[in-house]
């Protein structure tokens, strides 16, 4: 079984910060769903930065997870972004199609580059 935990913070400009730690997967994608519904529900945030530097794994489901997110923020006005995407993720994201929509850059973070020879 696989672990994630969620800490959020909201800084003065009324952004809120999700940083999942560990892993999103089948286990408990449901978890990213409950800390944005919840967010959703009990507030208006101005924007949702997703930071998933400390994410080591992701499959389908969670990915699936991060889309619904995106999609019910949007539905409440919010926008949500993907940012600090680890090597893995970013690629993954980048495969999928999706940095565009979570609004992570195209290129990948500088670890992932190879030198050129």
């Amino acid at each position: 079984m696989s672990t994630l935990s969620i800490t959020a913070r909201t800084d003065a400009g009324g952004t809120v910060h999700l940083r999942p730690t560990g892993e999103i997967d089948g286990d408990n994608a449901h978890e990213i769903r409950e800390a944005v519904g919840g967010l959703l529900a009990t507030g208006h945030p101005r924007m949702i930065k997703v930071d998933m530097a400390d994410v080591a794994f992701i499959d389908s489901v969670g990915i699936g997870a991060l889309v619904h997110c995106y999609h019910a923020a949007a539905a409440s006005g919010v926008r949500l972004m993907v940012c600090n995407p680890t090597p893995y993720v970013h690629r993954l994201l980048y495969v999928s199609g999706l940095l565009g929509l979570f609004g992570s850059p195209a290129r990948p973070p500088e670890q992932l580059r190879q030198p050129a020879y």
